[in-house]
This record gives structure tokens, sequence and C-alpha cells, in this order.
């Protein structure tokens, strides 16, 4: 008989990504160089709109805690539309039903994705906006939920925030599960703008990749 477990009380560390998806990190950074290397510059409109975001989202943080709902309205989905992944040439799929079939272990894991871009089948990107106390918490689940791919044979990347820090995620299913991360992004303890502006030329990078795909 078939059991089914939700992926959000599963898949809670990394030893269970292991453990259920023999999915395993591959720190070479040949494997992910698309969040470090060759990144697009920014048009200076770019700019300004993103030092506007960060200034509204600092003045709404210093009154509390902003709930998940929150972060995606006055952050993330900005920059997603900024970007152009709201743009007709991508699907927008939000709270995404996913699933996947463990092998010989008569079990299925099932999801909800915040929001998926898809485009031609191809999941640019899965975005997962946590109000954690660490980002990185959220992490193996995203990396779970990025596993679900139909695709097996393209790679997947992601976005995991929770509004102060943001981190990049990029998973090969085939040959063997790999998974790669890049270093964390910090609008709590910003340079100047710099970690935002860098964020923003990430996904920059990830849209471009779709183009040539």
């Amino acid at each position: 008989m078939t059991s089914t477990f939700p992926i959000s009380k599963t898949i809670l560390t990394i030893a269970d990504l292991k453990n259920r998806f023999a999915l395993h990190p591959n720190a070479d950074l040949e494997f992910f160089p698309e969040w470090c290397r060759d990144l697009p510059e920014l048009t200076s409109s770019e700019i300004k709109v993103l030092d506007r975001l960060q200034q509204r989202f600092s003045i709404h943080r210093e009154r509390g805690t902003i709930s998940e709902g929150a972060v995606d309205k006055l952050l993330l989905s900005p920059l997603l539309d900024l970007v152009g992944f709201y743009e007709p040439d991508f699907s927008i799929q939000t709270e995404e039903s996913v699933q996947y079939a463990l092998e010989g272990d008569d079990e299925i894991l099932r999801g909800r994705i915040d929001t998926l871009i898809i485009q031609d089948l191809f999941w640019v990107l899965v975005v997962e906006a946590k109000r954690t106390i660490m980002v990185s918490l959220a992490v193996p689940q995203a990396l779970a939920y990025m596993m679900c791919n139909p695709n097996p044979t393209r790679p997947v990347y992601g976005m995991v925030s929770n509004g102060d820090e943001f981190i990049f995620l990029k998973v090969n299913a085939m040959p063997q599960p790999e998974y790669g991360s890049s270093k964390l992004y910090s609008l709590f303890f910003p340079l100047g703008n710099r970690d935002l502006h860098e964020v923003f030329r990430v996904l920059k990078q990830v849209k471009d990749l779709t183009a040539t795909s």
C-alpha cells in the first residue's frame, strides 16, 4: 500500500534529502557558476527601482515582523516582475501542487510550491518565501520541490528568501541527483544596496539562460 507524506513535514534536513532522494551537494564552482560568473550589468532604471524596493522593505521591517505574504508583495513579486518573469513568455503558477514517488519505498511525497515559473516545461525558478529565523532552514524543502521537476534532464534553479536573506539553488537530477548553492545574500546587514543588486543580477542571469536553452 502506498503512503503519502507532506514534503514540509518529511524533508527537514540535508540528511533527509540524501535518504529520500539520494541528492548530494556539489561544491565545485563549475557545477553552479551561474550565480557568480559573467553576471549581467544593471541599468540605471533597474538600480533606481531596486533601491526604492530595499528602502521601502526596510521601513516596513523596522515596524516589526513581516508576514510571508507581505514579503512576497513588498519584495519578491516586484523583483520577479522587474526581471521579466511575469511576461507572457513564462507560465506563472502559485501554490502549485507537486509530488515525487520514491522508488521501492511505496511512498509519495507531496507539497505546494509558493511560486513556480515555467517555460516550455522547463522549471526556470522555484521560489520559496519563508519567515524563518534563518533562510537556510527552508533550503531542504525547496530542494525537495525542485526534485519534483517532471523533466529531469534539464537543470532547475531555485530561490529561497525570508526577505532579509536570499539563497539561490541549482539541481541536476541526472545522471545523478546533485545540487549547488550560492552564497547567502543579506539585506539585513547590507553594504549599501549591493546585495539586492547582486540578487537581481543572478535573477537576470537565470532568465537570460532560458533564452539560449
